[in-house]
């Protein structure tokens, strides 16, 4: 996904860098606003699976210190590594969304100057 955000946003910097017109940069506009839409469906979606596996870990921690086991020790790192990544996965979606934010209004500035 964020490999997808990259190329996207790659493109339409590229395309606003230019001197794109009018029509150009409605269909633009309609197409990145799209985006903004799918992505921000697609961060939901990780931020509500980035809060259960860090719970799942917080429960997984809580019983290692009760029962404090290899099977328990390994749960609870195996949850740990995978919080990590998930977080670090939603930071950056969450960073590719906002710098889309800016990009959407890039497109809306250039529009409202070409009137």
């Amino acid at each position: 996904m964020i490999d997808y955000m990259k190329r996207h946003e790659a493109c339409v910097r590229k395309l606003l860098s230019g001197h794109p017109g009018k029509e150009t940069l409605a269909e633009l506009q309609v197409y990145h606003d799209r985006q903004i839409s799918w992505a921000q469906q697609e961060r939901l979606a990780h931020l509500i699976t980035m809060m259960f596996v860090c719970l799942f870990f917080l429960l997984a921690f809580g019983w290692t210190l009760l029962h404090f086991t290899a099977p328990y020790i390994l749960l609870t790192a195996a949850l740990l590594i995978l919080s990590a990544a998930y977080i670090l996965h939603y930071y950056r979606l969450e960073n590719s969304v906002q710098r889309w934010y800016a990009l959407s209004n890039q497109i809306r500035e250039k529009l409202l100057q070409q009137k």
